[in-house]
């Protein structure tokens, strides 16, 4: 017995290097991808600011100075004024928080429905199946700038409701590509031992098939984020987003639309904004994709 133990714990220390190895390895893989390395920097960066956007800019986004109106950019306001005097790099940052939060928790709400519809269309098939895989080709028969804005005129014009609008129109994209690694997954020896051992769907699916469908999950999500800070702004530009006063990004672009001659860094900053941040998930996606999935590795 004494023999037993240490070639036990040896056995132990293999199989908890062999889980975690993949994704070890994964990280070395985005590491040494540069391109996904600045993405993430960049993403970082605009989280950081806008966590600490009432450190960096106390008197909020909404202070108007009528004499400074359409200022530009000089060393007291650093990314110059808008019509109403107010500080366009206060305005910025502030958006930040704005783009982020719907960005991801849109994101977020598009994971956990698709996801959910996916695994259950995938596993049982017949004519669950059918029914979920229709309704998923019905709205990506449509544009999806146009199924959100048909959502939030439903709704009505609000950050929170374009925040569902952009959440609904993910969905299927999620759903698709859960349901096609179900139906791979489910194929495999370890889930044929789950079903002969007597092991329920609930356990098999959620403890099983769905942590094994966690890398393409992570990375849709990551470059979803990117789209629907896009969707975000082009829903605020036409006037279906946030409401005023708030800074979003898309809105001030919408504003600024008049001043573009007169005052081009009333539209360049939150333009230059949206670039940045679209630019930074889309590069830090493009590197988990590569280190994620093993089709991509030489």
């Amino acid at each position: 017995m004494a023999e037993l133990a240490p070639q036990q714990e040896n056995i132990q220390a293999v199989k908890s290097e062999d889980v975690s190895s993949p994704w070890k390895e994964a990280w070395r893989g985005f590491k040494k991808n540069k391109p996904a390395v600045i993405g993430s920097f960049i993403v970082l960066f605009f989280i950081v600011i806008a966590l600490l956007a009432p450190l960096l800019k106390p008197d909020g986004f909404n202070v108007q100075n009528l004499p400074d109106r359409l200022q530009g950019p000089s060393s007291e306001h650093w990314l110059g004024t808008d019509d109403f005097g107010r500080d366009i790099f206060t305005r910025v940052i502030y958006g930040a928080r704005i783009s982020l939060w719907v960005g991801f928790f849109s994101v977020v709400g598009s994971v956990v429905v698709g996801s959910l519809l996916g695994i259950v269309a995938g596993y049982y098939g017949k004519w669950i199946d059918t029914i979920i895989s229709r309704f998923f080709d019905i709205m990506l028969a449509f544009p999806s700038i146009l199924l959100a804005i048909a959502i939030v005129a439903v709704l009505g014009p609000s950050l929170r409701n374009a925040l569902i609008a952009i959440a609904v129109i993910n969905v299927p994209n999620f759903g698709r590509l859960i349901r096609s690694k179900v139906l791979s997954v489910k194929q495999e020896e370890y889930i044929m031992s789950a079903k002969a051992i007597g092991m329920g769907d609930a356990r098999i699916l959620f403890h099983h098939i769905l942590p094994n469908s966690m890398a393409p999950i992570i990375v849709q999500g990551t470059l979803a984020i990117a789209t629907a800070i896009i969707e975000a702004a082009a829903l605020g530009f036409l006037g279906l987003g946030a409401e005023p006063p708030k800074p979003e990004w898309g809105k001030m672009l919408a504003d600024s639309t008049q001043y573009m001659i007169q005052a081009p860094w009333t539209m360049i900053f939150p333009g230059l904004a949206i670039m940045l941040t679209v630019l930074g998930f889309n590069l830090m996606g493009d590197g988990l994709r590569d280190a994620l999935d093993p089709r991509m590795k030489s």
